[in-house]
């Protein structure tokens, strides 16, 4: 929407998402992001590190149950939402404002480790459910996993793996899309 605040955090997870259906039947992941900047000391000649950013983050429906089945306590992310604040007053009366980030997207941050992604059963592509649908919890989704890498071919295949290029990875074959056409989905 025009005037929201969209920004980018790149931190470390303080602890495993936490997953919740709400009522209706909605899943909703919180978690909290830990980003901690570094400035170079030229007197000391090292790194220091500066004040934590504790931002508090929230994902909804097939996005959430995706998260909570990949990401854990510790692993750097990247995130990108709207940052919302919330005034409340807590219980001794005094009046507070929180700051919280509602998720559009999130991954694993790559500087530091490798993943392997595998698209869940009932990935859409598209985002949103449409037409005021709920979607039931998904029990197939696949969690991103951090390894080393095995000796790869282009696009996903694995030259141990059986089959190679197109083959593997979760990209169709050509020829071998859902109606016997091609894929819509570009191999990379």
């Amino acid at each position: 929407m025009a005037g929201d605040t969209i920004i980018t955090v790149v931190g470390n997870l303080t602890a495993d998402p936490e997953l919740r259906y709400t009522p209706n039947g909605f899943a909703v992941a919180n978690f909290t992001i830990a980003s901690t900047p570094r400035t170079f000391d030229r007197q000391a000649n090292e790194w220091k590190d500066g004040e934590a950013l504790f931002l508090r983050a929230s994902v909804w429906r097939e996005h959430a149950e995706n998260v909570a089945a990949t990401l854990t306590k510790g692993q750097r992310v990247i995130a990108q939402g709207k940052l919302k604040q919330r005034s409340y007053e807590s219980r001794e009366g005094e009046k507070r404002t929180a700051f919280e980030l509602d998720v559009d997207e999130i991954g694993p941050a790559l500087r530091y480790s490798t993943a392997q992604v595998t698209r869940s059963s009932a990935g859409g592509g598209g985002g949103a459910v449409g037409g005021g649908q709920q979607r039931q919890p998904q029990q197939q989704s696949q969690p991103v996993q951090q390894q080393r890498p095995q000796a790869e071919e282009p696009w996903g295949g694995q030259q141990s793996g059986g089959g190679g290029g197109y083959g593997s990875g979760g990209w169709a074959a050509p020829g071998a899309g859902p109606s016997g056409g091609f894929d819509d989905e570009p191999p990379f």
